[in-house]
């Protein structure tokens, strides 16, 4: 846009909309002259103030304030011809004086466009707005102005005004003037009114001297600052190109010099994003910011060109490093043999004098300032609008760099709704082989931190125990009120020194150092944050980090001894967002959660490097809170973290993009660990998980009650394989006792390897099963003589199932269970306890069990022969199980029970049965159950399968041989789920969710089943609930329409009053891991039960060992463990020793290299 003659070439940027707030401001008010021939613009007058290269002289004001920086900071100025001898160093434009007038504060605060205007008093001159002290681009003024005399006030700022990295595009305008702002919303001025409605206290200031508030604040700020010409922010986003002569003729920008540290911060680098390409400007404008930049910053000289524009060039001193590129500013350890981190550099911060209490926050972190929000932070704060063609080539999303600054978008990540695999899922818990398996703190401890040998429990006291034996070492109470809520073991000298000091951090602000060789105390750091609890620290490297209540993180790097000491002040202290929920350590960065936001940061003891990484925070897409993390040695490159929701959500360390959000509970996950392949993950239920991630989907290893309470923390020791030869894994339950577990799970280890190899000492048979479960209604076997059809139903059944070995018949309400007087007399009239089976046996099973004999005797061929082997009864439930004769001799282990669920487990009128034996060295488990009925009761059905699953309701197997060779998941015999081969039959009462019955009977008639299928209470169930116990159970397609509800002899759904909608409640399930195949999956046309019978053929595999081949295998396995063991420990130990650590690898193998000498 070009200038019209009366307000100057300038002029063009006071109409957009970034004029509105200076025009309003300045209405009413003498416009004044300009002369400068070059400028040649005069003010409106509308406007109070103009252009002006002069302010009045004020060199009597600087001493007032408290800041000792000299004017000129002890630079050169390479452009004395330039600039006035009495011209202050902030002060850069050369336009001819201007008399200032004082001005009033207007009334009114003009919003952007289509913001109405709202009431708020003037905080600042329009014109002494600086970019350095003001970076978000609304706070910027529209001309440059002169120094007003009147009295102003200076908005609030934090304690240390700092310019943030993600408003730094300004100051890279030495070659090419950068583009403007984006409009300001009225969503972020107001968040800046919020901001200075409650600010931080600011330094105090001399009001008596107005003039000196604002140069002697930018001199105060001045050696923390790279400063930015004010005129910036005077040009319009339709400026137009530096094409005019008067801007080939101005003088090149000379080199400029480096600035020297100041003792009020610490120089600033990787601030600037790098090569911004910036639109066109007035050529006036970008004359007046080359003078300003003789003001210097840190970077390297510039020269400049005029006659085209150029993207600036890389400055390795301060692009913004990628993270995994990014080198912390600590020391080398100085104490041998520990060399010095990879990653770090050795330039460190140094101070005069002793350290204040607050130590010196980094230039990138302003002490009183909370990490920005992520929408509008560039490294830590900009506000960008990513349609906007007027913003640095960097933000725009084609160009975005992958590596750090921005997270993948959503639509890359890959969100897997499948539920692990718990089919090979173990209960066996993986108890420690050597040492004490648990210890009681006997308080109530909820934090611990374990290394080697060692492990410290912390709350109201603080406790040290040996995990060999199980004696307590250390004890000692923190007072009245106080109470421990950080622990963390210190760094050694060496890694033969590890384990050896604790810090423990307290809710009043204190740090303590604890030795344990000792017992003694060593430092105590009282008011190391103030009054604020220390809520976590962390061990990095050789640096211990602290982080409080308040966001205040403080970095304690190594001392001249090469450990950190509390006897001196933090090496740097940062500011991190309050509201912290989980953090963890990842390399060099610090991942912080606060809630469902994760921030990234880059703490270093030097405080060189841009603390926040992201300009936004990382969301798991659909998942919860996050609760929980952990590293995984064998998944190098990811960070896994755990939600309040079940999930765990997967990061890329590189880029921070999510690779993947899974589901592997419906509980919250309260704590991961990585041991080897294998991720722990402790509930509140008090159950511990271990999933195997290197299948997809995750595979559930093993799930045992680790502890009665919730599991607090669940910690992989990275130390236990150097130190104690072993890999143990620690937990915290709330029942305040420490237990610790076999990391490597030897014993499944073992008995999946035997497994894997049974063909080299076992012999295989199949035998053949028939199986039917019907629901009888109370109907008898006379019931069946009144129609044709039923009355050779049995016999049809028999004949055509080729002479199966077995044969299970599980009926379900044999009896009237709606006869409340028959109900009453069972629940309440007591059974003998020393009755036969015959007495115990009401005549309705008597009944079928005679008729079932007798029916076998009558059609099954005359060369098989067949024995009752087993009936059991529970009301209204009846199985009896037929064998062949020439089987009967190789079953063993005969036993049955049953489970009540009815009324609370109160009455059997819901409930199951249970038969198992033993054929050769085969489990086998037949399980006949009625389970709650109702169209709801979906949950309660779930219940009723977990409770029979999960009962130990079976005689238990003592011999540890047959528990592996016999027997799966690490069981004992005693569970369901603890049998090779599992049979479940009965009415399930699962019935079709989400449809009507009209529609359900249409679908039927039209033989649509998969649409009724897919809304299946038990098939989504399977699916979707990652608890459901029978997702371990295999179902063959069914095929045939629903078996409920009838109308008893007709064919006819449901018509009475209730008209029940059909479903598919009568179902055979197996489970055999690949030794179990279903042949047949019918149902049969039997019109006496409002319930159609289920019939299903089976194909089971059963072996029988050779214990001589047995024996040579067992050792086989042992030996395949050792050499795992072996592998794992080397693995485990250089891991330890380089990321834990911090040796380099040569040195980290070559210590494991001794330690085997030794």
């Amino acid at each position: 846009m070009e200038s019209n003659g009366q307000n100057g070439p300038d002029d063009s940027s006071l109409r957009p909309v970034s004029s509105l707030r200076s025009h309003f401001e300045s209405i009413g008010k003498a416009k004044e002259g300009v002369k400068d021939g070059q400028t040649a613009a005069n003010a409106p007058p509308s406007r109070n103030q103009s252009p002006s290269p002069k302010p009045p002289p004020v060199p009597d004001t600087r001493p007032n304030r408290s800041v000792n920086v000299p004017p000129e900071n002890g630079r050169p100025k390479p452009r004395d011809s330039l600039i006035a001898s009495s011209r202050h160093s902030i002060q850069i434009a050369v336009p001819p004086p201007l008399s200032p007038k004082p001005i009033k504060p207007p009334a009114v605060l003009i919003e952007p466009p289509q913001s109405p205007p709202k009431p708020r008093p003037l905080s600042v001159l329009q014109n002494d707005t600086s970019a350095h002290l003001f970076p978000e681009p609304s706070k910027s003024p529209n001309t440059p102005v002169a120094s007003s005399p009147r009295s102003f006030k200076i908005p609030s700022r934090p304690h240390t005004p700092i310019l943030e990295p993600g408003r730094s595009p300004r100051l890279i305008a030495a070659v090419q003037p950068p583009s403007p702002p984006p409009p300001r919303r009225s969503a972020e001025l107001k968040r800046d009114r919020e901001a200075r409605a409650s600010p931080p206290i600011p330094p105090p200031v001399n009001r008596a001297e107005k003039p000196a508030n604002r140069l002697s604040r930018l001199m105060e700020n001045a050696s923390q600052l790279e400063l930015t010409p004010q005129i910036s922010e005077a040009r319009s986003p339709f400026s137009s190109p530096p094409s005019s002569p008067e801007h080939e003729d101005r003088p090149v920008l000379p080199t400029r010099p480096a600035r020297p540290p100041t003792q009020n911060a610490t120089p600033r680098t990787s601030v600037v994003p790098r090569g911004v390409d910036p639109p066109p400007v007035h050529h006036t404008i970008a004359t007046i910011r080359r003078d300003n930049e003789i003001n210097g910053n840190t970077r390297a000289p510039i020269t400049r060109s005029v006659d085209d524009r150029p993207a600036l060039p890389a400055r390795p001193q301060t692009v913004a490093e990628p993270a995994h590129a990014r080198i912390p500013a600590n020391t080398a350890v100085k104490a041998p043999p520990r060399p010095p981190r990879p990653s770090v550099t050795t330039t460190s911060v140094t101070t005069d004098g002793p350290i204040s209490p607050q130590p010196k926050r980094a230039v990138s972190t302003p002490t009183s300032q909370l990490a920005p929000p992520p929408s509008r932070t560039h490294g830590r704060s900009m506000t960008i609008d990513k349609g906007s063609e007027k913003i640095p080539a960097e933000f725009h999303d084609p160009a975005r760099p992958s590596d750090s600054s921005y997270p993948a978008s959503p639509g890359q990540v890959e969100i897997v709704s499948q539920y692990p695999d718990p089919t090979k899922i173990n209960r066996r818990p993986p108890f420690i082989k050597q040492g004490a398996h648990e210890i009681h703190t006997k308080y109530d401890a909820r934090l611990f931190d374990v290394c080697g040998q060692y492990v410290c429990t912390t709350g109201h006291l603080t406790r040290v125990w040996n995990l060999l034996d199980g004696e307590l070492v250390v004890s000692f109470a923190h007072g009245e009120g106080v109470k421990a809520t950080a622990v963390a073991f210190r760094p050694g000298l060496n890694v033969d020194e590890e384990g050896v000091r604790i810090w423990i951090g307290n809710n009043v602000g204190e740090i303590i150092e604890a030795d344990v060789t000792s017992q003694n105390i060593t430092e105590t750091k009282q008011n190391a944050h103030g009054r604020y609890e220390i809520t976590k620290i962390y061990r990095h490297y050789n640096e211990m980090w602290t982080l409080d209540e308040g966001g205040t993180l403080h970095v304690w790097g190594p001392d001249s001894n090469g450990t950190p000491n509390l006897g001196l002040n933090p090496d740097q202290t940062y500011r991190l967002p309050k509201g912290h929920t989980f953090s963890m350590v990842v390399n060099d960065d610090l991942w912080h959660a606060a809630g469902k936001e994760i921030r990234i940061f880059t703490p270093t003891t030097g405080g060189r490097n841009q603390l926040q990484v992201l300009m936004r925070p990382l969301v798991s897409e659909g998942a919860g809170e996050v609760t929980s993390g952990t590293l995984m040695k064998s998944q190098p490159g990811k960070v896994f973290l755990g939600h309040s929701d079940g999930k765990v959500s997967i990061y890329a360390q590189k880029d921070y993009t999510c690779l993947s959000v899974l589901n592997i509970s419906s509980y919250k996950i309260n704590s991961l660990a990585g041991a080897g392949n294998n991720i722990w993950a402790g509930f509140n239920s008090g159950r511990i998980c271990v999933y195997d991630i290197t299948k997809s989907p995750w595979v559930i290893k093993k799930d045992w009650q680790a502890h009665d309470n919730p599991v607090i923390k669940v910690i992989a020791d990275p130390a236990s394989f150097y130190r104690l030869d072993r890999s143990q894994v620690i937990t915290l339950g709330a029942d305040n006792i420490i237990k610790s577990w076999d990391g490597l799970l030897q014993d499944d280890f073992l008995e999946n390897e035997m497994k894997s190899i049974d063909t080299q000492y076992c012999k295989f048979e199949d035998i053949k099963v028939l199986a039917m479960t019907w629901n009888a209604g109370a109907s008898t076997p006379n019931s069946l003589r009144y129609s044709q059809s039923d009355s050779i139903f049995i016999q049809n059944l028999l004949q055509s199932s080729d002479s199966p070995d077995i044969i299970i018949f599980g009926f379900q309400e044999l009896v009237d269970l709606e006869d409340k007087t028959a109900t009453a007399k069972r629940f309440f009239k007591p059974k003998k306890k020393d009755a036969s089976d015959q007495e115990k046996m009401s005549h309705q099973y008597r009944d079928w069990r005679d008729f079932l004999v007798r029916s076998l005797d009558d059609y099954m061929p005359a060369d098989h022969l067949y024995h009752l082997l087993q009936t059991a009864t529970l009301v209204g439930l009846f199985t009896c199980i037929f064998v062949k004769s020439s089987l009967r001799d190789r079953i063993r282990n005969l036993s049955n029970s049953e489970i009540k669920r009815g009324m609370g487990g109160l009455h059997g009128n819901k409930g199951a049965i249970i038969v198992r034996f033993m054929i050769d060295d085969t489990s086998l488990c037949f399980i006949n159950c009625h389970l709650a009925a109702g169209q709801s009761g979906a949950n309660q059905r779930h219940n009723d399968i977990a409770a029979i699953m999960e009962t130990a309701l079976l005689p238990v197997e003592r011999d540890p041989s047959v528990r592996i060779d016999s027997y799966v998941g690490g069981g004992d015999g005693t569970m369901v789920l603890d049998h090779e081969l599992c049979l479940l039959n009965g009415d399930l009462n699962y019935r079709i969710d989400t449809m009507s019955r009209d529609t359900v009977v249409i679908a039927v008639k039209q033989n649509n089943l998969a649409k009724l299928l897919e809304r299946d209470q038990l098939l989504v169930a399977r699916r979707r609930n990652p608890a459901f116990k029978l997702r371990a159970f295999d179902e063959m397609r069914i095929e045939f329409p629903p078996t409920y509800k009838y109308d008893v002899g007709t064919d006819n759904y449901d018509t009475s009053e209730k008209k029940r909608s059909p479903a598919w409640c009568d179902r055979l399930l197996h489970r055999g891991f690949g030794r179990i195949q279903q042949l047949e999956y019918r149902r049969h046309e039997v019109r006496v039960s409002d319930h159609r019978p289920v019939t299903g053929q089976f194909k089971f595999t059963i072996k029988s060992i050779s214990p001589k081949k047995r024996t040579l295998a067992w050792a086989d396995c042992q030996q395949r463990f050792e050499n795992l063991k072996g592998k794992e420990a080397n693995s485990d130990m250089l891991y330890y020793l380089i990321h834990v650590i911090g040796y380099d690898s040569e040195t980290g193998k070559q210590i494991i290299r001794d330690r085997a000498v030794r």
